[in-house]
């Protein structure tokens, strides 16, 4: 490369440069690395974005490999449009490098910055596995899903008039909010829809299915009322 000195620097007398330690080395995957080049960096991580108007977040997971995205998760919540844009940047991201990712346009504002602050937490050495030896296997995000393979989700919705709802925790989607005699809920009545649609994939009957996936939490039964916490 041809490089270009201004008049004032040319002019200036060479000053001999002190010893080169290199880059403060980062923790990755059980070994500390002075990372120089994005093949330097491995790693897996996750990393939460969202838009402009905060309408939808993202949470980004990704497995890298000598800085190749090798795996990626991508959750979204709160916009319609996200579940597209996530659909596309899953296609997007494996077999890229980590800067070629974040010059990327992964479609949706909450993606992109959620592979921003990703980023950050991975060459870094901020990673989940920064010192697990050998880091994780590729297909690793999938345990986070766990059975089913569903996203861990907590819907509620609350007015000061009439109080909160629980609309789906983590353990799936609510179906009975169970309320004591000062109406005060004290359990909850849910199906895990993921365990529920395995169940018909294999043949069993819906309603049988989701009588199986069907649990209760908490002081369910010793309830004094129970209310369908989106019709009542």
């Amino acid at each position: 490369m041809n490089m270009i000195y201004s008049t004032e620097v040319q002019n200036m007398c060479p000053v001999a440069k002190g010893a080169y330690h290199g880059p403060a080395p980062i923790p990755e995957e059980g070994k500390w690395v002075q990372a120089k080049e994005i093949k330097d960096i491995s790693g897996l991580t996750h990393g939460v974005g969202w838009c402009a108007p905060q309408q939808g977040a993202c949470k980004l997971t990704l497995n890298v490999k000598d800085g190749i995205i090798e795996e990626a998760l991508v959750e979204t919540l709160g916009c319609s449009g996200m579940t597209h844009s996530a659909a596309m940047a899953a296609e997007i991201l494996i077999g890229k490098t980590l800067l070629e990712a974040l010059n990327t346009d992964l479609v949706c504002d909450a993606i992109n910055t959620a592979m921003r602050e990703l980023f950050l937490q991975i060459v870094y050495g901020r990673t989940q596995t920064a010192f697990s030896e050998g880091g994780l296997p590729i297909g690793a995000s999938l345990e986070d899903l766990g059975k089913g393979l569903r996203s861990q989700v907590g819907t509620m919705f609350a007015t000061k008039d009439k109080g909160p709802r629980y609309l789906e925790m983590a353990e799936g989607y609510v179906t009975k909010i169970a309320l004591n005699k000062d109406d005060e809920i004290i359990g909850y009545e849910f199906v895990n829809l993921g365990k529920m649609m395995d169940a018909i994939k294999k043949g069993t009957d819906a309603n049988e299915a989701m009588k199986g996936a069907t649990g209760r939490y908490g002081q369910f039964d010793a309830a004094a009322k129970y209310i369908d916490p989106r019709h009542e």
